[in-house]
């Protein structure tokens, strides 16, 4: 019983985390990121200013961030979400603890999600009173990542059926850790890039600017600070080597994580091993061709969200696969 429970809620942990990931992506693409130029609140309240009286206060006590309340609402929904992830996240490790002689109920995970959940606080506030800096937006977006992987884990790892230890797949075991750590770097870099606002320096596609390799300063594009209120570097070429880094990842990821797949769908062995190779496979792919066509058609929203939501979506079925290489169907 206390399996079937844990599952449950580290499944609905994992469908809620996906969700905030994907509305954070939808925050900083409409430039919602500064709606609320406080934290934990907004504008000194639980809710967004709505009447005159509350626009008007607090205009009057951020002046530099006057009311856009489209905005704020977005933040702020956004923000409302992490309170009940926490609950979760207690109520996983409370079971974990209560159970904890049962070998079939993980327990590192689900404590080493609170200090991760409470770090993941400490970087949204953050990301707020150091407006936008991009090391912290991208340090915000790595964990929420690794929150998902974490929850993802765990709802995978209790799923209900008999768990057996796997001990011939040892080659996948090393394979699949080297796909979640190439899909890792990958985000960092699509988070660097988004934060830099470096997505569309390169406007065409396959090529860039018209040529194959344009001017670019790498040194420049990857300082770590820039100082407080910073939106990225002012010079192009910083932002094109920014965005030419993320193209270069990108074909790294579809060939290694593409490949790692193709073999686990093809030589798995078992069928565990077989969908999550193929999820990977087919997941990879539709991600490659959502970042040429978010290129082309210049950073349409929907599909910039859904670029977003796609590599989480990859990176849990590269956590699937991590799984099923330790365990028998």
């Amino acid at each position: 019983m206390a399996e079937t429970w844990f599952h449950r809620l580290a499944l609905i942990g994992t469908v809620l985390t996906l969700v905030i990931v994907m509305s954070g992506a939808w925050v900083r693409l409409t430039d919602a990121g500064l709606g609320c130029p406080d934290w934990p609140g907004c504008y000194g309240q639980l809710t967004p200013p709505q009447s005159a009286a509350e626009i008007e206060r607090a205009n009057a006590a951020f002046p530099d961030a006057p009311v856009e309340t489209g905005k704020a609402w977005r933040e702020m929904l956004h923000r409302y979400a992490i309170p009940f992830l926490g609950l979760i996240v207690l109520a996983l490790a409370a079971i974990a603890i209560a159970n904890r002689d049962d070998p079939f109920v993980p327990l590192l995970v689900p404590l080493l999600l609170i200090p991760l959940l409470g770090l993941q606080a400490a970087l949204g506030m953050l990301t707020v009173t150091m407006l936008l800096q991009p090391i912290i937006v991208v340090a915000h977006l790595i964990g929420g990542m690794a929150t998902l992987a974490l929850l993802g884990y765990l709802a995978m790892r209790t799923w209900p059926r008999e768990p057996q230890i796997l001990s011939p797949a040892t080659r996948f075991r090393t394979l699949a850790v080297a796909a979640l750590a190439v899909v890792m770097v990958q985000i960092a870099l699509g988070g660097w890039t988004s934060a830099n606002y470096a997505a569309l320096a390169c406007p065409d596609f396959p090529t860039c600017q018209s040529q194959w390799w344009p001017d670019a300063s790498f040194a420049d594009g990857f300082v770590p600070w820039r100082g407080l209120g910073s939106t990225g570097p002012a010079d192009s070429q910083a932002r094109t080597a920014i965005h030419l880094a993320h193209r270069i990842g990108a074909i790294v990821t579809l060939l290694v994580v593409g490949g790692i797949g193709l073999l686990a769908a093809l030589r798995g062995s078992h069928r565990g091993m077989r969908l999550a190779g193929a999820a990977m496979t087919v997941v990879v792919a539709i991600q490659a061709a959502l970042g040429a066509t978010i290129v082309l058609q210049r950073l349409p929203l929907a599909l910039a969200v859904a670029h977003n939501g796609t590599a989480a979506v990859l990176l849990l079925a590269t956590v699937a696969l991590i799984v099923a290489a330790w365990r028998q169907a």
